[in-house]
């Protein structure tokens, strides 16, 4: 029986690490440089958050909402059974139960999730809920199995800044199929059709702003995580700065991207000078 169990759970696990490499090449690069003890968790932590986010971006022939309503409530009864017939839930309760990640954390997740579903417009203030709720508690979820209490404690606001850097350039990047394909704008005050070179130094200056915070943090995470977040943080440093060296009307009209050769060149210089 124990060993059915077992087997039950190192497969689950194994769904959402399969989830990870087909989905995010510079996701599980990062992984890769994390301690082994941790590459679990993490991949559980993707492969709920990747699932949660198809759901409302890629399946348009549904009733999204529902589907939603039903992993949210999928979700909450994994979590408190400590059980799902959903490998991806089975493996990201697991994770969830071990390190105490929030459920508030998880709840605001959903809540940017849901958001997908009707808002076009931004407002200053749905745009800072709906990063803090999409990426910034994605890396507090991970930083739960980064780091005991204490250290939790020290390193949170370095993690928001973090997340919230990631999540901005990934607007920026995919601001021509945001458009396109959902008729979203993420950034408020922001029109697509009147984007501007002003508009993009703008958002530039605010996610450099995060970034450089988000340094201070990187360099005092647990050497178990240090190269691993680090190798993130390069590799969206330098997608940053690809976007930077494109004016506002190429942004538009093409998708930015960090060749494999590149990401491969950051992980082996990561790699080769971790702490």
């Amino acid at each position: 029986m124990e060993d059915a169990v077992k087997l039950y759970k190192e497969v689950s696990f194994s769904c959402s690490e399969l989830i990870t490499k087909r989905y995010s090449t510079s996701f599980s690069l990062g992984i890769n440089t994390l301690h082994k003890s941790i590459h679990k968790p993490i991949y559980a932590i993707y492969g709920f958050v990747r699932f949660a986010d198809e759901i409302v971006d890629t399946f348009h022939d549904l009733d999204k909402e529902k589907v939603l309503n039903e992993f949210e409530r999928d979700t909450y009864d994994a979590i408190k059974n400590q059980f799902s017939t959903n490998p991806v839930l089975h493996s990201f309760q697991s994770v969830v139960n071990k390190h105490k990640i929030k459920k508030d954390h998880i709840a605001a997740f959903l809540k940017s999730m849901r958001m997908d579903l009707s808002m076009k417009v931004f407002s200053e203030k749905s745009y800072k809920e709906y990063i803090y709720g999409s990426a910034e508690v994605v890396g507090l979820m991970c930083l739960k199995v980064f780091c005991d209490e204490h250290e939790y404690e020290k390193l949170e606001e370095y993690a928001i800044s973090l997340g919230s850097a990631f999540q901005k350039v990934n607007f920026l990047r995919d601001i021509k199929s945001d458009f396109e394909e959902r008729g979203r704008v993420y950034f408020p005050g922001v029109k697509f059709d009147t984007f501007s070179e002003a508009d993009k130094k703008s958002i530039e200056k605010d996610i450099a702003n995060d970034f450089n915070n988000a340094l201070i943090g990187i360099k005092m995470l647990p050497k178990v995580a240090r190269s691993g977040v680090y190798l993130s943080y390069k590799y969206y440093l330098e997608l940053l700065d690809k976007i930077k060296s494109k004016d506002s009307s190429t942004i538009k009209t093409e998708r930015v991207r960090v060749s494999n050769i590149k990401k491969f060149m950051i992980f082996v210089g990561t790699y080769l000078n971790r702490a």
